[in-house]
């Protein structure tokens, strides 16, 4: 039949591959289409159609109303009930019964496409009004973009069934109102009691503790035991207060100023930064554990550290159950739509490595970023139109009506139980007051405020709603609030009185067993060693392919290759890392390591994971250690992410010390992407919030002519963020070394940030490699002294770190210097004063102690040194290139002439005299070179 195919309709070529189906089995379209296609082909024949004849009039309708109804699930959000305080915008074409080939003729005819809503065969004027019900109301739903029938259908029927209207409990509507009124008084009370101090309200969107109380409450019946939430600062407080069930009187502490304790080594927070975990306990009597992330005003970062911390745990506390945990991320209207980080941890929704089981955002949309209006803040329609990224269905609420928001989370978490997939709920509202409480939001905006001024609360609202409907009794809301209010009150007059409240404990849970870490525990050694026989068993685990599989004859020499280590029991580089890793594993450590391209790395060096030639099967040599009881290996490439794959690697570490979590960069000055984390989590965290972190950082660091961009990890931007034994830095030269340094991760009583400038040439220098009995007996070594020559013998020493040892040795080597000491400074923080005094004493005839770097003088661990050294007997003279603006040149010639001249400088020969004559010291008696 040809009568539907002919039809100009974007839908048409659809229906008519259903009829074609439905001709060939009835029961091979659904019962609602195979009713439609019965009542089309009895009206063809009663009309006395024949093959060719053309389509009565009214099946032509009936197409147009089916495609009214698609225009209705696909476009009638932009026709709702959804701003509370202005009128929407409006869009074109409209929702007009014309603009789908429809008249007011027609409302009264009774139309089989009923069936595809449920209705069965009913008049237009019917069906348009469920349309409207479902569509248009105070929920907009954006989901038709999905690409999988499935979970359209699942949003179609659950939507149309109940109009997307709520049918509450009066239990269920008192409990609302309850949230709404603690949300309300909260906000009051702090305003009228601690006037004049910011607290970011969350006035005109307190319709958000109800949601989220019954997230919590709607999560648990369906099987969540815990909820990670990240969240900004507007509305943290009343979260904190009613949602987390932090102490009204800690909360009011902090407004006294009573959280600063000048006996501990904390500088601490302001309140709405800060983080929170509790146990609840649910109506249903379900125990339900919640975790608020601290999170800077860099409003998103915490999103990535959330879903971090939600895998972390799904990882090790629920056995790879997503189900059981999920995050929740709320954001503000402007920063959703303005920030790219949010982009990032998008696309981690559905990688391997990186998927949480669907995270549930809310978005507080206050039509208002600061003092931007939205049209300037987005070119999108919406500020959740990147949810479409990843398919994610979008409901848009009137945060008014407070049962509509409570009806669109509670979907939303089933949709997310369901089908594992991210789901958001954009909540629109409006910001009664300023971006905080002292600014004045009429200069920018006075038409806006001028409606808010007199726009009621949603209390106010809903109450007024429920006493209509005769749900409550007219004096409940007034008794809510009063009792509320005097709770408050003696909380407040407790916190007055009271001594000092402790933050949420940081070592219980996985953390139990570890604490904060002594200088004296810093600095003492660690047993990393490993006895032979088990390192050697590991070692000819790990580098043995399966003769069963075919590999690429490059794989297969480079296994030989590390197969012949073991037999001469010499290491390089990638065999000291492997062998850290595994050692742990076949200790029943995990290790995870995650990253551009670290699979097989940047430079080809690590081949963790190798691929079958005929299949691309993998093969995982850490993964086969023990056949029985071994940790888990995980390594996984990441998308091109540095900013959000970090955050998300800094979570992992922070719910889980356990675990060995490394993140590498493909170079390491990419890692400047990730500066807000670094900055706002990294190196702060424990000053700030009192949260350790055991993540390891690697950045490939070196000069070695690839040019500005490939040549420095910014050494000096780590070590200008060094302070209170915050954060580790090294930069190491051996492969026992490193294989030390990496396992010390896991063998202390306290975790620190590791920031390692990895090598890059040295991956593969002759030089650069270790033996057995330094893996077997060693430990880390902090400072490397020279062996090469003797003390009474030096009359200059030169201290470095890195890639630059090497070049220096060849040049001790060849030249046969006996009178030039070359001392490795592998970690540079914490820094081992006492031990460079010590050097400095055993080369009591050295008349100079001089620090080389292929750094610029300006960068590099020099300015560090310089400023720390200033008051100590180390006086250190410092070769290195001049000062620059940029971190290298990118021309290979020039390159190579400033590492000669460095090396010469170094040594004094003639080069170097040349250099010195060109050059103008500084007062530290820099040595500087073109």
């Amino acid at each position: 039949m040809d009568n539907l195919s002919y039809l100009n309709s974007a839908h048409s070529s659809y229906i008519d591959s259903l009829y074609q189906s439905y001709k060939q089995d009835p029961d091979s379209v659904e019962f609602g289409w195979q009713k439609f296609f019965e009542g089309f082909d009895f009206g063809r024949s009663s009309e006395g159609n024949v093959a060719g004849a053309e389509t009565p009039e009214h099946f032509l309708k009936e197409i147009n109303v089916l495609n009214m109804i698609h225009g209705y699930r696909d476009r009638g959000h932009l026709f709702t009930k959804t701003n509370p305080v202005r009128e929407r915008r409006k869009y074109y074409p409209g929702k007009e019964l014309e603009t789908f080939g429809l008249s007011d003729a027609d409302l009264d005819t009774v139309f089989n496409a009923g069936v595809e809503v449920g209705l069965g065969a009913a008049t237009l004027r019917d069906i348009r009004q469920l349309l409207e019900d479902t569509y248009c109301e105070s929920i907009g739903a954006e989901f038709t973009y999905i690409r999988n029938p499935k979970k359209v259908k699942w949003f179609q029927d659950r939507m149309e069934t109940e109009r997307n209207k709520p049918n509450f409990s009066v239990d269920t509507k008192k409990r609302i109102l309850k949230k709404l009124n603690e949300a309300v008084v909260f906000e009051n009370f702090l305003g009228t009691k601690f006037l004049g101090q910011k607290r970011f309200s969350l006035e005109g969107a307190e319709g958000v503790i109800p949601a989220l109380d019954s997230v919590i409450e709607k999560g648990a019946a369906l099987g969540i035991e815990e909820f990670v939430i990240g969240m900004a600062h507007r509305g943290r407080l009343n979260v904190l207060a009613n949602i987390m069930h932090k102490t009204y009187r800690d909360i009011f502490s902090e407004f006294e100023g009573k959280g600063y304790d000048e006996s501990k080594p904390f500088g601490g927070d302001v309140k709405y930064h800060l983080g929170f975990s509790t146990d609840v306990e649910t109506e249903a009597g379900k125990k339900v554990h919640l975790s608020l992330c601290p999170n800077p005003s860099h409003l998103e970062a915490v999103d990535p550290v959330v879903e971090g911390i939600t895998r972390s745990k799904i990882d090790f506390k629920y056995g790879g159950d997503n189900s059981k945990i999920a995050p929740i991320l709320i954001h503000g209207d402007a920063s959703i739509a303005g920030q790219g980080i949010v982009y990032e941890v998008l696309q981690m929704a559905k990688l391997d490595g990186y998927k949480t089981g669907g995270t549930i955002h809310l978005i507080i949309n206050n039509q208002v970023g600061f003092t931007t209006n939205y049209k300037d803040a987005r070119s999108a329609i919406y500020s959740t139109d990147i949810a479409k990224l990843t398919l994610s269905p979008v409901f848009h609420v009137n945060g008014d009506d407070v049962e509509a928001l409570v009806y669109a989370i509670n979907m939303a978490v089933e949709y997310r139980q369901e089908y594992h997939n991210d789901v958001f709920i954009d909540i629109l509202c409006y910001r009664r007051f300023g971006h905080n409480e002292s600014d004045e939001p009429k200069f920018t905006q006075p038409l806006l405020y001028k409606a808010i001024e007199k726009h009621p609360n949603p209390r106010e609202i809903y109450n007024k709603k429920l006493m209509e409907q005769g749900s409550v009794d007219a004096n409940l809301a007034a008794e809510m609030e009063k009792e509320f209010r005097g709770l408050l009150q003696e909380r407040l007059n407790e916190s007055k009185e009271g001594n000092l409240y402790e933050p949420n404990p940081m070592y219980s849970g996985a953390w139990a067993g570890l604490k904060m870490a002594t200088k004296e525990e810093i600095f003492a050694p660690s047993q990393t060693a490993v006895d032979e026989k088990t390192f050697l068993d590991i070692a000819n685990q790990i580098t043995t392919l399966p003769s069963d599989k075919k590999f690429f004859k490059k794989i297969e020499k480079l296994f030989e290759d590390r197969k012949r280590m073991v037999s001469t029991k010499t290491f390089d580089w990638a065999m000291g890392e492997l062998m850290a890793y595994g050692t742990l594993l076949n200790e029943g450590l995990r290790v995870r390591v995650s990253g551009q391209d670290v699979e097989r790395g940047t430079f080809s060096h690590r081949h963790a994971v190798v691929k079958v030639e005929d299949s691309e099967e993998e093969y995982i040599p850490l993964s086969q250690i023990k056949k029985d009881d071994q940790a888990r290996f995980d390594i996984f490439n990441s998308h091109l992410s540095e900013y959000g794959v970090l955050g998300f690697e800094y979570g992992y570490a922070l719910a889980n010390p356990q675990s060995l979590t490394i993140w590498e960069a493909q170079f390491g000055d990419f890692v400047n992407g990730a500066q807000i984390i670094i900055d706002q989590f990294l190196v702060s965290a424990e000053t700030k919030w009192q949260r350790s972190n055991g993540l390891v950082m690697l950045l490939p660091h070196g000069y070695e002519g690839q040019g500005p961009e490939h040549s420095s990890a910014r050494m000096e931007r780590f070590l200008e963020a060094c302070a209170e034994y915050n954060i580790q830095v090294a930069n190491i030269t051996t492969p026992a070394n490193y294989f030390h340094l990496l396992r010390r991760q896991l063998k202390r009583g306290f975790r620190k940030p590791l920031v390692v400038f990895s090598p890059k040439s040295l991956l593969r220098h002759p030089q650069c490699v270790s033996k057995l009995e330094e893996f077997t007996n060693g430990q880390f070594q902090e400072v490397i002294d020279d062996t090469f020559v003797k003390a009474a013998d030096v009359k200059r020493v030169l201290f470095c770190t890195g890639k630059v040892y090497y070049d220096l040795l060849e040049k001790q080597q060849t030249d046969k210097r006996k009178d030039v000491a070359i001392v490795r400074l592998e970690q540079i923080y914490p820094t081992p004063f006492a031990q460079l005094e010590a050097i400095k004493n055993k080369y009591s005839k050295a008349h100079e102690l001089v620090w080389v770097q292929e750094e610029p003088e300006n960068m590099g661990a020099w300015p560090y040194l310089c400023r720390k050294l200033r008051n100590t007997g180390i006086d250190l003279e410092v070769i290195s290139r001049k000062e620059s603006s940029s971190t290298a040149t990118g021309y290979a010639k020039q390159h190579i002439s400033q590492q000669l001249y460095i090396i010469g400088a170094a040594f004094e020969d003639k080069a170097g005299k040349e250099v010195k004559k060109t050059v103008v010291k500084t007062t530290n008696k820099a040595v500087k070179v073109d």
